[in-house]
């Protein structure tokens, strides 16, 4: 399935989402679209409703009202294996369930292609392997997955979503606990995803490389979407400092580099925020 530009990937009206034990609404009257080769960056405080978006976004969750597409079809019309074949999916917190090497963890990105019984081909093991060397973990992937580092378990998950040779990504947080080298890697892979119309949609609490690198920036709030648009119309001080309640300023980022200029978010000091 080939997507053109400004294809719609996802869409949502008015979402809303309460967990069972929840005494507000986790997603509240959520309405967005995503367009093909996008990246959208969702920003917010901690329980601001981005990780419980992309459940509902990618099918983990049913809302309990409003309504979800994927690629123009109602999303309770999808299965998961088709969701699967289409959106590669990484979760903030996972554990395999079994013990796995890199390798195999990322080959289970195969898996909505192949199915139960067929053995990989050549394209699938080109594919695991592409994976492998673009998330730099090529030189790690004889070892057991809980062996690795934090960051290590970041990159080896995000290749296992790219060895799926998806048409989006969802992404739930993917540079935490990495290191500079590695995060700024992971930003400029997706980059280089979007580039060939692949479509990002991640989580994040770095704004400043949200700003560096995101298309556009939806900021939520208590499970509202409190602004949505450029990262230069987002990231407004009076905004910010309403949102995450605590005083920051904004200023340009000073380069050199093609991102000089996206704004940059700096946290005061209480006492110096007057």
């Amino acid at each position: 399935m080939k997507l053109r530009q400004n294809d719609i990937v996802w869409r949502a009206t008015r979402l809303g989402y309460r967990y069972p034990s929840g005494d507000r609404e986790a997603i509240d009257e959520a309405t967005l679209g995503v367009t093909t080769g996008e990246i959208v960056a969702l920003v917010g405080p901690n329980g601001s409703g981005k990780s419980t978006l992309i459940r509902l976004l990618v099918g983990a969750r049913e809302p309990n009202r409003g309504e979800t597409e994927l690629l123009g079809r109602k999303l309770a019309a999808w299965s998961a294996l088709e969701i699967a074949r289409r959106v590669g999916i990484m979760a903030q917190h996972e554990e395999p369930a079994f013990p796995v090497t890199v390798r195999e963890l990322v080959a289970m990105g195969r898996y909505p292609h192949l199915g139960a019984w067929r053995r990989p081909g050549a394209d699938d093991l080109r594919a695991i392997e592409d994976a492998l060397e673009r998330c730099r973990v090529d030189t790690l992937a004889d070892r057991s997955f809980v062996t690795l580092s934090g960051g290590e378990r970041q990159r080896a998950r995000l290749a296992r979503a790219l060895a799926q040779e998806p048409l989006a990504l969802a992404l739930d947080e993917p540079t935490a606990a990495l290191d500079i080298a590695s995060e700024m890697s992971i930003w400029e892979l997706l980059r280089a995803e979007a580039a060939k119309r692949t479509t990002v949609l991640l989580s994040t609490h770095n704004l400043n490389l949200a700003a560096r690198y995101a298309d556009r920036v939806i900021l939520l709030h208590r499970g509202r979407v409190a602004a949505d648009g450029a990262p230069e119309s987002v990231l407004d001080e009076r905004t910010l400092s309403e949102v995450y309640g605590w005083p920051v300023r904004v200023v340009p980022h000073p380069g050199p580099g093609r991102d000089r200029g996206a704004p940059q978010v700096v946290p005061l000091h209480p006492e110096s925020a007057s």
